[in-house]
């Protein structure tokens, strides 16, 4: 019985264990076949290179010139209004060219001693009004060096300064102290170029400078009492080159030189813008003449653009002498460029005007027209007209034609 029970369980055993009744095994995994049948790895992407950024734009800005400003006593009686000294009147037609541009000059030739009594020539002395009048046209600058810088003695000089800056102008070419001269170059900010200023004269009408304030007045010439044909080319050049330490994209001189009631520039004149030029300058803006002189932009020996217009004439006077009366506004495009840092004049037109003188006696008697609004009103009787016209010639011959438009 034990023998029996025990042979049964082993049969069991034995048939189970050869496959009968139970799942099949799973074939073993081929690693090798695996490895064959898989698809390759992808590379890596790429990276996109970066965009190169554009190049930055380049910055343009206008800088508009004006001629002399003058008060003869006519002038000066004719801007009264019963409250007030009105130049803003006067000066209206040259408004929209000036506060166009982005900074703008001019020569106050002129002194702002005190008054009244006021005066005009041979020893001028203006109402302070001019000078707030000139700032609320557009002007942002006045040259205050030219031969009656010192007609009122260092005095009025001072006051002259005292009241340009009351009424928000800053002034080149003359000072107050040795530190105002040590600093008289004035540095602006013209429509983001930078421009630093300059400011001199050939002389003083025979006014010797202050014993006491030799740094009064810029003036260039060793022999300003006598020939007046000696230029101090070392101080010229030193001032040049203090202008240039200053590292702004451009330098400007404004000069009172020349022969006045000429309409081309002489010799003299030439020679030394060459000087200026070769020294450091790249734009000179002259004066003095009190009728137009030419003007050109020229490429200089070591590639800079440079600019010179020799004179534009009066900007108001009542001076009578064949073209006295006649000027322009002259605006002169700036452009630095932001990738190589450099700056330059890239064009220049001018908008000519005309100082009308209305018979003594009329009120209001002078004004300053823009010729070619005046000619388009259609409102000019044939007398004016005759004489805008030959104005308009006159801007045309000196200037040239082709710079009679708008940048």
């Amino acid at each position: 019985m034990k023998l029996r029970f025990f042979l049964l369980p082993l049969c069991l055993l034995l048939l189970l264990s050869a496959g009968g009744g139970g799942p099949a095994a799973a074939p073993a995994a081929d690693p090798v076949r695996e490895i064959q049948d898989s698809p390759p790895p992808s590379a890596p992407a790429e990276p996109a290179a970066p965009e190169e950024p554009p190049p930055p734009e380049p910055t343009t800005a206008t800088l508009a010139v004006c001629g002399d400003a003058m008060s003869h006593m006519p002038v000066t009686n004719d801007a009264w209004n019963g409250e007030r000294y009105d130049y803003a009147r006067i000066m209206a037609g040259a408004g929209p060219w000036v506060e166009a541009a982005d900074y703008a000059v001019v020569n106050l030739e002129t002194t702002l001693s005190g008054g009244p009594p006021y005066s005009g020539y041979p020893a001028f002395n203006s109402p302070d009004d001019m000078a707030h009048d000139l700032k609320a046209l557009g002007f942002d600058l006045c040259l205050t060096a030219n031969n009656h810088s010192l007609d009122r003695g260092f005095s009025g000089l001072s006051r002259t300064l005292d009241v340009l800056d009351e009424a928000g102008l800053r002034h080149v070419g003359s000072s107050r102290t040795q530190e105002e001269f040590d600093r008289n170059t004035v540095v602006a900010d013209v429509g983001g170029v930078s421009v630093a200023f300059l400011g001199y004269t050939y002389g003083t009408n025979g006014i010797p400078l202050p014993k006491q304030h030799p740094y009064a007045l810029n003036v260039f010439n060793t022999d300003y009492l006598t020939t007046l044909s000696k230029p101090d080319r070392d101080r010229l050049a030193g001032d040049l080159e203090a202008a240039r330490a200053l590292d702004t994209d451009l330098i400007a001189v404004m000069i009172h030189w020349g022969l006045e009631y000429r309409l081309t520039q002489n010799r003299y004149q030439e020679e030394l813008a060459d000087f200026l030029f070769e020294h450091g300058a790249d734009i000179i803006l002259g004066g003095h003449s009190h009728v137009p002189q030419p003007m050109e932009l020229r490429t200089l020996p070591d590639g800079r653009q440079g600019f010179v217009c020799y004179s534009l004439g009066n900007f108001i006077s009542s001076q009578t002498k064949p073209d006295t009366d006649v000027t322009a506004v002259l605006t002169l495009e700036l452009t630095r460029d932001n990738e190589t840092g450099e700056a330059r004049v890239t064009d220049y037109a001018y908008r000519p005007m005309y100082m009308l003188h209305r018979p003594e006696g009329t009120s209001p008697r002078f004004e300053l027209l823009d010729i070619h609004a005046a000619l388009e009103s259609g409102e000019t009787g044939d007398a004016l007209r005759r004489k805008l016209d030959g104005a308009l010639e006159t801007c045309h011959a000196v200037f040239g034609e082709e710079g009679d438009r708008s940048i």
